[in-house]
């Protein structure tokens, strides 16, 4: 299942792309499965202090649910002052 995946911050400069087309398999796939598959593509994910998906504009935890006609971004680490 390809898988348009919005990436901003941080996470667009490791995947190199704002948008990514991303073959996640399955259909449906859980967002614990996604990021492991996204983590065995960019390895530097991984040593990001968090990393949040939000699907359909909802923060998703790791067992959402998703499928090729959701909206999925990745959300990096936010700082703030």
């Amino acid at each position: 299942m390809d898988m348009k995946i919005i990436s901003f911050g941080i996470t667009k400069d490791i995947t190199g792309s704002f948008f990514l087309d991303f073959n996640a398999g399955k259909n449906p796939v859980s967002i614990a499965e996604l990021k492991e598959g996204l983590f065995d593509k960019f390895p530097e994910l991984r040593n990001l202090s968090s990393l949040s998906i939000a699907v359909n504009n909802e923060y998703a935890t790791n067992e959402t649910m998703v499928n090729s006609q959701d909206e999925v971004a990745l959300i990096p680490p936010v700082s703030g002052g």
